[in-house]
């Protein structure tokens, strides 16, 4: 009797089978992949800004105090602070619509739809807060337990009881319970949704960046929210007193100079691209009309300002005199630098060495060091040589007065900042340039390195000379270089601290004093953590800033090949 055929069934694909579910096992195994890079990024990276913002929202003198909101913000910029903070609200309201209309073209590009995301986007979003919630729960009881352990012998088992007591908390459990759940929920109903809803391969992509999205317009609502009950608070609070205030005109005055500002650069950027003359004219016309505008209402600002801290402008002045003169002269100097040694000379390999020894050597010792050359005694080494030369000996680290205002002398009195920086924060200046002088020349000669011979061969051909090759050959290839040098340069300046604590000296009257330094005294000295924290993350914004700049900047101006 022959056998009868079975036929052939197909297995059922599983939960990760298919096409699809490939493709979710290929992300998620990616994703574990590099969760440990996240988390790092998180507690070393995140966590302590999102922790200073929090200390900076309270009264927090060694243990934290009442809740402030931005009264910190407002000691330290005064209503600045409310103009700040709403812009930021909207910057992030304007990357939510960017990432958002991003979403949108790809979808429509691929003729799918994204919003199917939407709602584990959502859930997921909620978890995230939720969790941030439990976090904001837990983290006062756990400081709390510098106080518990007051009178009493301070153990690692007596750390970990308390610790176990703040976790132990039913309010800290139920917080962290309830984000738990709903940050399942949202990564289950993703799951489903790519499964069986989805029919996209680039589902999970438009799941991370509603989330995103999301994320941002939640962070916006916040501070948004935030800001406008400050500002009502405010105003209660002159009302009750029986004053005014104008701190809405304040606030739509310099916003509406900063917007004109923003719209006069983009008519600035879109001259080049006018189809007449004529057209190229008017732009840059109403750029310059626009420029004046924004200035007349910026105008309120000096006003604002003065009524901040004094010695944190003071502070952020310094740092911009300290960034503005080291910066340019010490990349000049590594560009000539390096320039002479990738020549074919003897003893390149000799003298790149000695360049680079400053840098190596420790910041405080060699500070120490520049600190017994500049000193105001007239036996000084500096001095001794200025004496050697017929010249009266300075007070170099003890002089606060501007270094242009000391070559002029007392005959001429030379208002604000047209004194310059103080003969002290100099004396600093050189120092730095000194020091990050040799880095600088090593990595320029590696990106000389990296450009082509035959680029200057053929442009010899040409008829070009040294000073033509340079300009057009290496000036322009070496542009990533030098972006790369600059915006390392800019945020060192802005974030100096051990060189300029050892060289500061009283009798420089603060004039050397940089923001850094600032926020250590306060730190420090004063003991205002909370204040400190506030002028720490103003600090941190001014650098993004200017790091933010300075990438549009290198968009039109560093070539990659």
């Amino acid at each position: 009797m022959a056998a009868t055929d079975t036929p052939h069934q197909a297995p059922i694909p599983g939960l990760f089978g298919g096409r699809r579910g490939r493709h979710f096992r290929e992300a998620l195994t990616a994703y574990m992949f590099i969760a440990p890079a996240f988390l790092i990024i998180g507690i070393f990276g995140l966590f302590p800004i999102v922790f200073a913002f929090y200390v900076s929202l309270h009264r927090w003198r060694i243990n934290q105090g009442r809740y402030l909101g931005l009264d910190n913000y407002l000691k330290s910029v005064d209503s600045l602070a409310y103009v700040l903070a709403f812009w930021l609200a909207i910057i992030l309201v304007v990357l939510a619509a960017r990432r958002l209309l991003k979403t949108a073209r790809q979808a429509r590009d691929h003729d799918e739809l994204p919003w199917v995301w939407l709602l584990p986007a959502g859930l997921t979003t909620v978890g995230i807060a939720a969790f941030l919630r439990f976090g904001v729960t837990l983290l006062p009881e756990v400081l709390n337990i510098g106080e518990k352990v007051k009178g009493q012998e301070r153990t690692q088992q007596l750390f970990l009881s308390l610790l176990g007591e703040a976790w132990s908390l039913p309010e800290v459990q139920s917080a962290l319970r309830l984000s738990l759940v709903i940050l399942a929920a949202g990564f289950l109903l993703a799951f489903l949704v790519n499964r069986f809803v989805s029919r996209s391969l680039r589902g999970p992509d438009y799941y991370l960046s509603l989330t995103m999205v999301l994320l941002l317009v939640l962070c916006a609502l916040f501070l948004g929210r935030l800001t406008w009950l400050e500002v009502q608070a405010a105003y209660a609070e002159a009302l009750e007193a029986g004053e005014s205030l104008d701190l809405w005109a304040q606030i739509v005055t310099i916003s509406a100079g900063f917007a004109l500002l923003l719209v006069s650069y983009w008519s600035w950027r879109s001259a080049d691209k006018a189809e007449s003359t004529k057209g190229t004219l008017l732009r840059l016309w109403a750029a310059a009309v626009l420029t004046v505008a924004a200035w007349v209402l910026i105008a309120e600002l000096p006003r604002v300002i003065a009524s901040g801290d004094k010695d944190w402008y003071q502070g952020l002045k310094v740092t911009v005199f300290y960034s503005a003169g080291t910066v340019p002269f010490q990349l000049g100097i590594s560009l000539v630098l390096a320039t002479l040694l990738f020549q074919n000379i003897k003893g390149k390999s000799l003298f790149r060495l000695i360049y680079f020894l400053p840098y190596i050597t420790p910041a405080v010792a060699a500070a120490a060091v520049f600190s017994v050359f500049f000193s105001s005694r007239p036996t000084a080494p500096i001095n001794s040589l200025l004496n050697a030369v017929g010249t009266d000996p300075l007070l170099w680290l003890d002089e606060p007065r501007g270094i242009f205002q000391t070559i002029a002398g007392s005959g001429i009195e030379l208002p604000g900042l047209l004194a310059g920086p103080s003969l002290a924060l100099v004396v600093i200046i050189l120092f730095n340039i000194w020091t990050y002088v040799g880095y600088d020349t090593v990595i320029f000669l590696a990106g000389l390195g990296g450009i082509p011979y035959e680029l200057y061969e053929a442009a010899a051909i040409d008829g070009a000379g040294q000073w033509a090759q340079f300009r057009n050959i290496t000036l322009p290839l070496l542009s990533p270089t030098t972006y790369f040098l600059t915006l390392l340069a800019v945020i060192g300046t802005f974030k100096a601290f051990n060189h300029v604590w050892v060289l500061r000296s009283a009798a420089a009257l603060g004039t050397t004093d940089t923001a850094s330094i600032v926020i250590f005294n306060e730190f420090n000295r004063n003991t205002r953590y909370g204040y400190a924290a506030s002028l720490a993350l103003v600090l941190f914004g001014v650098i993004l800033i200017l790091t933010i700049i300075n990438n549009k900047i290198a968009e039109e101006r560093v070539y990659y090949g």
